[in-house]
């Protein structure tokens, strides 16, 4: 079992940056992936950025540039550094991390304004 704490977020205006923080805790050694989603007003969750084999990472088109994905060596914190942001970028943010299985965090809210 994992267990995912979620933090930063807000509301920003276009061109601003934000910071969101994932914390894990449990058994974090059988992390493999460690990933950021996002859900914008009604449409499905896609996939913002992750670490896919290693220290290999992976981005969305939309974000690629602007944000970074970092975590520690212990894989017990997730960040995403997000930089001149979009009013596009609105939306719920999520961490997920998969062992055996999926693990979700409760999501955080980011609102950029035009």
């Amino acid at each position: 079992q994992v267990q995912l704490t979620e933090s930063g977020g807000g509301l920003v205006q276009a061109g601003e940056s934000l910071r969101l923080t994932c914390a894990a805790s449990g058994n974090i050694r059988s992390i493999n992936t460690m990933a950021w989603y996002r859900q914008a007003p009604g449409k499905q969750r896609e996939l913002v950025a992750a670490f896919v084999a290693g220290a290999v990472t992976k981005y969305s088109e939309s974000v690629e540039g602007r944000f970074t994905i970092s975590r520690d060596i212990g894989k017990s914190t997730l960040w995403l550094q997000m930089n001149s942001l979009k009013p596009e970028d609105t939306g719920v943010y999520y961490c997920c991390v998969s062992t055996s299985m999926n693990y979700w965090g409760q999501g955080r809210q980011v609102t950029v304004s035009s």
